[in-house]
This record gives C-alpha cells, sequence and structure tokens, in this order.
C-alpha cells in the first residue's frame, strides 16, 4: 500500500478556526465575528474569539508538525489582517525552518465585515477587492510561499452564507447567494492573476468541495440538479471557461445570467496547475414534491437527502470512502491533464484515542490509493485537521483535529490518530 514517490503529506487549518481574534496586528472584524454574536447562530453561543489560540502558540504548533513529520501545512490567511501581514511572514518563516512547506490559502471564509456592510460577494466590487488583497498578500510572502490556494470551497461561502443563512453572513437570499457564486469565481480568476505576476514560479488553484451524487433511481433529475449547483457549476467556469447550460437554465430565475459580465469566464478560466478537493462524503438523493426555505440548494429547495443508514461520524455525516474512489477518476476522466490534492479529508470523533478516526482515514487513503492505481493523477493529502478548533455553526462541538485542544488551557496532545499518521507519512505507505 505504497504512495508515489514525491506523494506530499500535510495537515490543513483556517485563520478564523483556530488563531483567535488578537488585534494586536490591527486586525479588523470579519463576518464571522458579527455571525457568531447574533442569538442562535451558532452551537451554545460559541465564537472563534479565542479559537486554540494559535496567533499566540504558533511557534508550538509548528514543532508539533515537525514531530508528526508533516511535509506540507496548509493555512489560511486572514483578510482582516490584511493592515499587517507580519504574523504570517513569521508563520512562514518558522515553517521553513522546520522543513515544511507553507500552502497558503488567500480566503477562507472570513470576509472583512466592512465589506459585508457594502453588499459582501453579492457585490462585483468585493472580486476586485479580493483581487487587491490577494496582490498585497503574494508581494509580502510570495517570495517564501511556492502553493497557493484562491478560495476554499466557494459554495459554502455562497450557499450556505447567502442562502440557506446558516453560516455568516447569515443572509437568507437566493438571488444574491447566485451572484455571490459567480463573483467569487471572478475573484480566484482576478487572483490568479497576482499570483502569476509576483510569484510566477508558485503552483496555484482552487479548492472546491466535491460531492459524487447518487440516487435510487439513477434517472432521477435530482442527480443532476445538484450536481450541477454543488459540483459542476464551480468545475466548468474554472477549467473549460463556461458554465453548464442546465445549470444557467436552473438558475435562470435567480439572475446568473445577468450577473455574468462579457469577458467574465475568461477572467475565470485561468491556466491552473493544480485543482485541491475537499471530500468528506458523497450525497444521496431523490426529488421530492414540497420545496423547503431557506435552503441552500438554490433553484432545487425541493430535492431531498434520504437517510440510507449508513455508519455516520459525529457531525452526522455519512461514511463513504468509495465515493473519494469514484470522484477522482471523474475528475481525471472529466477534467483531465489537471493535477489533483485532496486539501481536506478528515472526520468529527470525540476522544484521544480515536480509533474511529483512524479507521477513518485508513478507509480513505486505502481509497485514494486504489484512484491513484486507476490512473487519477492525485499527488497530495492534507488531513483535516491539524487540531480541534472552531467548527462555525457548530462552535467547539465537533472535534475534527489528530492534535486534541484543551480550549480551557490550550495544553495540545496528540491523538492515536496523530501517531497513526506519522507512521503514514514516514513510511509513504498505509500499514
Amino acid at each position: 500500500m505504497t504512495f508515489p514517490e514525491g506523494f506530499v503529506w500535510g495537515a490543513a487549518t483556517a485563520a478564523y478556526q483556530i488563531e483567535g481574534s488578537s488585534t494586536a496586528d490591527g486586525r479588523v472584524p470579519s463576518i464571522w465575528d458579527t455571525f457568531c454574536r447574533v442569538p442562535g447562530a451558532v452551537y451554545n453561543g460559541d465564537t472563534g474569539d479565542v479559537a486554540a489560540d494559535h496567533y499566540q502558540l504558533m511557534e508550538q504548533d509548528v514543532r508539533l508538525m515537525s514531530e508528526l513529520g508533516l511535509q506540507a501545512y496548509r493555512f489560511s490567511i486572514a483578510w482582516p489582517r490584511l493592515g499587517d501581514l507580519s504574523f504570517y511572514d513569521r508563520l512562514v518563516d518558522t515553517l521553513l525552518a522546520n522543513g515544511i512547506a507553507p500552502w497558503a490559502t488567500l480566503y477562507h471564509w472570513d470576509l472583512p465585515q466592512s465589506l459585508e456592510e457594502t453588499g459582501g460577494w453579492a457585490n462585483r466590487d468585493t472580486a476586485y477587492l479580493f483581487g487587491e488583497y490577494a496582490e498585497a498578500v503574494v508581494r509580502r510572502i510570495g517570495d517564501r510561499v511556492s502553493n497557493w490556494i484562491t478560495l476554499n470551497e466557494p459554495w459554502c461561502a455562497a450557499f450556505l452564507g447567502y442562502a440557506a443563512g446558516i453560516h455568516a453572513p447569515g443572509r437568507t437570499e437566493p438571488n444574491a447567494a447566485v451572484a455571490a457564486a459567480h463573483h467569487l469565481l471572478l475573484g480566484h480568476g482576478i487572483a490568479m492573476h497576482a499570483i502569476r505576476s509576483f510569484a510566477p514560479h508558485a503552483q496555484a488553484g482552487i479548492t472546491l468541495n466535491l460531492f459524487p451524487v447518487h440516487a435510487a433511481d439513477p434517472d432521477d433529475d435530482a442527480v443532476r440538479r445538484i450536481d450541477g449547483l454543488q459540483n459542476r457549476m464551480f468545475l466548468d467556469p474554472v477549467v473549460h471557461g463556461s458554465y453548464p447550460e442546465d445549470v444557467l437554465t436552473d438558475l435562470a430565475p435567480y439572475g446568473l445570467p445577468e450577473t455574468i459580465k462579457p469577458g467574465d469566464l475568461a477572467v475565470i478560466n485561468q491556466p491552473t496547475d493544480m485543482l485541491g478537493i475537499n471530500y468528506y462524503r458523497d450525497y444521496f438523493v431523490e426529488s421530492g414534491t414540497d420545496p423547503v426555505f431557506p435552503s441552500p440548494w438554490v433553484g432545487s429547495e425541493h430535492v431531498l437527502f434520504p437517510d440510507r443508514g449508513l455508519p455516520k461520524t459525529d457531525s452526522g455525516w455519512d461514511i463513504t470512502p468509495s465515493g473519494l474512489t469514484d470522484l477522482l477518476l471523474r475528475l481525471d476522466r472529466d477534467y483531465p491533464g489537471l493535477p489533483l490534492y485532496i486539501t481536506e479529508n478528515g472526520a468529527a470523533f470525540d476522544g484521544i484515542d480515536d480509533t474511529s478516526r483512524v479507521e477513518f482515514l485508513d478507509s480513505h487513503l486505502r481509497a485514494s490509493l486504489s484512484a491513484i492505481q486507476q490512473g487519477a493523477d492525485l499527488r497530495g493529502y492534507f488531513l483535516w485537521s491539524l487540531v480541534d478548533n472552531f467548527e462555525w455553526a457548530e462552535g467547539y462541538a465537533k472535534r475534527f483535529g489528530m492534535v486534541h485542544v484543551d480550549f480551557e488551557t490550550q495544553v495540545r496532545t496528540a491523538k492515536t490518530s496523530a501517531h497513526w499518521y506519522a507512521q503514514v507519512i514516514a513510511a509513504n505507505a498505509l500499514p
């Protein structure tokens, strides 16, 4: 069960989920700072004010990464810290000093609140401001960072944040969600240009959360609709330079065609060095008759997600490792020539002796290796997550880390899964 030579082994985090909201560097409020203070928006009223206090404990966390043998670390830049990026200077230098390659994500959902007050991602101007932010970041650390992700999971930012209202900024406006999705993609293209201009030797791409979609009846239109809105709406513009015709039809009542301006698709369709894949599960769907609002499934609010009775994580998500093989092979078939990296894969399970997480990771790495053996160009794997963190609307109720964090004391304890993963990295193979 050996992986190809040069396969990249890493772990991933996101700024708002681990850093804490220290304003020592002039950090300004983000939409998540605001959303966390809406009564009932986040489980238990939790906030990211302290999170895992990575802003203060960064050097300790990098030592942990080194002890585990991580070869790469995927982190996100907090746009609200644009006024002073010195923390990321220190982080990058510390990673490199420990032989760990920094992989920087420019946007992992923490839009400055001031921009939300002018319309957020539903406002086209935000895409251009994102480009200016990307340029400033790449100018600052692009001499030392060789791997860049523009956006993390734009589907979530657009449809959970602007349609379902269960993520920041908590809006339930389907038209705004569709506009946000397009403007996020436009921002991706503009940011790619900035990376090419100021870090021309770097590898750059986007990370999408992708789901194989199945139904009991393969002819059920729910499969086409959810696959279109979740997967093809983002893959096709980035890779092929066009939106799928059926998605344009589905979203015509919500203004998508009018949102697309001349030249937008050429900007979005920048040459891409790689595709980041966040995989947690597949979807099982069926068509219903009664739409449910608010919903992230704009134009397909009637689609149901019936329970199959499969084993689940603590998040209530089906455990479906075979879906990862299917997804990787589909990407190799439908979007050929694009190097693939799993930029997030993991599960919420409690306990320091987390054998359930070990079983989850082992099955998904075996699924990954199966896809490689069948021809998929998969080049790396980033476990989500390095440490227990603030899990968005779930607050601190769900633990995804391979390192346990006592949020009262900030003491870190490597879980069974961390020791197991360290062995996998050292051997470049599964036990």
